[in-house]
């Protein structure tokens, strides 16, 4: 006699069906109430939407910088993220903006997703008030994991804003077409029955970090998600696999870092990525993998080695 008791995954398919969740995304506004605009401690951006700012200046301002640095975080985390390295880019003469990217830090609608075009318009449109603002100063751009892979989605293509240069520190670009069938199952299927279920990262028992007590203030740090939604870190897949497939349009002038004990995304794909990058001349693209390091290079023990690479880096270019 057949048992009459669902398997989970046949389960949760029925439920899918039954319940007809979608993941609930973040929609942009339906039109802007202002022209995009740079503020003192925010940007407006092409929608409207208010994205918090945090600036570090040179000794003498912006009068004493020499580059700009556009610093985008990672899942979950926020602006304050590059606080340590600004101060060490500062004494080089290079300014840093670090912004808070949708659904994270302190913007509207935070903890769930946007979507990758918006993300990726924002910083297009970051990019152009510095470049407006400051025309006499080179941009680049400084992408952490997920800010990673915002910066490749944005600049990839054509009829792109001018950038000098990026830094790109342990991309987030694990795509779909990488990961086990039954991982991208699973996630499709809570996305898709539970978006609204969050969940932490500590069953994962993976290190992002070697230095204890960074990773302590991350955790006393109120404006870190501690709990993610699944229709968030479904949205994120989704940012991933755009990043992945963008490699191959992607020709600006980059800077790859990577940690060796990075336990958060695979090297496989980050070299991959890496690979595709053009390299129409010489010194267009170089990747650095730190023998001691993790996924957060900027908080890691050996983060001044890391810093002192991408100042070297940004001198030679």
């Amino acid at each position: 006699m057949h048992s009459k008791i669902l398997h989970p995954i046949s389960l949760l398919c029925l439920l899918a069906l039954l319940t007809g969740c979608t993941p609930d995304f973040t929609a942009p506004g339906t039109a802007a109430r202002s022209e995009p605009q740079l503020k003192h401690t925010s940007f407006i951006s092409f929608d409207g939407t208010e994205l918090s700012l945090r600036t570090w200046l040179p000794p003498a301002g912006m009068g004493g910088a020499r580059a700009i640095f556009i610093a985008v975080h990672g899942f979950n985390d926020y602006s304050n993220f590059i606080k340590t390295g600004a101060e060490h880019f500062n004494t080089h003469h290079i300014a840093v903006y670090s912004y808070d990217q949708r659904g994270f830090g302190n913007t509207p609608e935070r903890g769930k997703w946007s979507s990758t075009e918006a993300m990726a318009l924002d910083l297009k449109i970051l990019v152009r008030l510095m470049a407006q603002n400051y025309p006499d100063l080179p941009v680049f751009l400084l992408g952490h994991s997920m800010g990673g892979a915002v910066v490749i989605t944005a600049l990839a293509g054509e009829n792109n804003p001018a950038v000098a240069g990026a830094i790109l520190i342990a991309p987030a670009v694990w795509a779909r077409s990488t990961m086990p069938f039954y991982q991208n199952g699973a996630l499709w299927l809570v996305a898709h029955t539970i978006p609204w279920y969050k969940v932490t990262g500590e069953t994962l028992d993976r290190r992002a970090c070697s230095n204890d007590e960074a990773l302590r203030e991350l955790g006393r740090d109120p404006l870190v998600i501690k709990k993610t939604r699944f229709d968030t870190i479904y949205g994120l897949q989704g940012l991933m696999d755009e990043a992945y497939e963008a490699a191959d349009s992607y020709s600006l002038k980059t800077l790859v870092l990577y940690g060796h004990h990075d336990q958060i995304i695979p090297r496989e794909p980050v070299l991959n990525a890496f690979q595709r990058f053009a390299a129409e001349s010489p010194g267009q693209k170089q990747l650095i993998i730190y023998e001691n390091g993790y996924h957060m290079l900027l908080r890691d023990l050996q983060a001044e080695k890391v810093m002192q690479d991408i100042v070297a880096w940004i001198n030679e270019s």
